[in-house]
């Protein structure tokens, strides 16, 4: 017998809405407590699935408490530092023995291992890599374009993927209604994210305490080689007006960017897409950030931010976010990066890879 739990589940509500099962990473709760962008995201698409009228499974682990049903068979997140891949294979094939006696239309899994197990089941399945093709992913995703569609998170993202087949490109959403628009009365700028050298932490530090621009600086750093850079990098930079305020969440975070004059995101890798920018923007608050990766695609130069390269640059941009209009962050976040939006991109190529497994069987 697997060793899974199930909350109660509906039968199914209306033939012409889909049944979505979402299989999330064992690692991080849905949503996360604190730092946790791939699990924000299930949380936003999970929950916007439902209000659209579609009918969604949750597959995570037992603490999530995103508010659709929820599978598991883990009753606690397996943590980011000790998880490995017996943890993600017996959370998939539990996931899917489950799904499959839900009766799931199509599948959205956020595993490495999961998708492998898909065609055993006979159910459609679609993949989305939140992290680098470039690197050792690329081998994984290069072996799962042959099973499944695999989404991209941005247009940067799906130029570095070579020869790996990508089905979609999706820029994630938020639930913009959600975000308090602020009018960036606190006068700082803020980082927002992982403490880590690719971040730009260290960056944002020196730039702001040349620029003599309060900053505070709010990051996850409970790994060991996080700690590492802090105290190398990060903290013979603290005082002054930089602060190093802890790693936030909840309402604490949101009140944090609402209150920013500016996101400072000088990030020193091609990240595929960047959360806390669209988080930002939905607050009414500007962003100023390197041009790496997914930034120029988020940013809109001189509307919604400051896209710049050297750290003179970035000086001068932080002491200009106030001639931007805060009204067009959050109008652009509406527009462009609501969950709706996601919702209905999502939708589109679910509805096509059903579409597409069916008339393969009816061959």
């Amino acid at each position: 017998m697997l060793d899974c739990q199930l909350t109660a589940l509906p039968l199914r509500e209306n033939p012409a809405h889909l049944r979505v099962a979402i299989i999330a990473p064992p690692w991080v709760p849905v949503p996360p407590p604190l730092y946790g962008g791939t699990e924000a995201v299930l949380d936003y698409l999970a929950r916007g699935l439902r209000e659209a009228g579609h009918e969604v499974v949750l597959y995570a682990t037992g603490d999530s408490t995103c508010e659709v049903p929820l599978l598991y068979t883990l009753d606690t997140a397996a943590g980011t530092v000790d998880g490995g891949a017996v943890t993600e294979l017996r959370h998939a094939v539990n996931a899917y023995q489950a799904i499959s006696e839900w009766g799931a239309d199509v599948v959205h899994d956020h595993t490495l291992m999961g998708p492998h197990l898909a065609r055993r089941y006979g159910l459609p399945v679609v993949t989305t890599n939140h992290g680098p093709f470039v690197s050792d992913l690329g081998d994984c995703y290069r072996s799962l374009g042959q099973i499944a569609p695999i989404i991209a998170i941005s247009e940067h993202h799906a130029s570095t993927a070579g020869d790996i087949r990508v089905a979609s490109v999706i820029h994630h959403g938020v639930d913009v209604e959600r975000f308090p628009v602020g009018d960036g009365s606190g006068g700082y700028a803020l980082f927002l994210g992982r403490m880590s050298p690719d971040k730009g932490v260290h960056i944002a530090a020196r730039i702001a305490r040349e620029a003599n621009v309060p900053l505070k600086i709010a990051a996850k750093m409970r790994e060991a080689p996080e700690r590492a850079y802090f105290q190398a990098h990060v903290e013979p930079l603290l005082g002054g007006c930089v602060e190093y305020v802890g790693e936030v969440g909840g309402r604490d975070k949101l009140e944090l960017l609402a209150d920013a004059a500016c996101l400072f995101n000088p990030i020193a890798w091609p990240e595929p897409f960047g959360m806390v920018m669209i988080e930002a923007l939905a607050c009414g608050t500007p962003v100023v950030a390197t041009p790496c990766g997914s930034v120029p695609e988020i940013v809109c130069e001189g509307v919604t931010g400051f896209v710049r390269e050297s750290e003179a640059e970035l000086a001068e941009a932080l002491q200009r976010v106030d001639e931007l209009d805060r009204t067009w962050c959050r109008k652009d976040a509406e527009t462009r990066f609501s969950t709706q939006r996601m919702v209905a991109d999502h939708v589109a190529l679910y509805r096509q890879v059903v579409d597409d497994l069916r008339a393969a069987q009816a061959s």
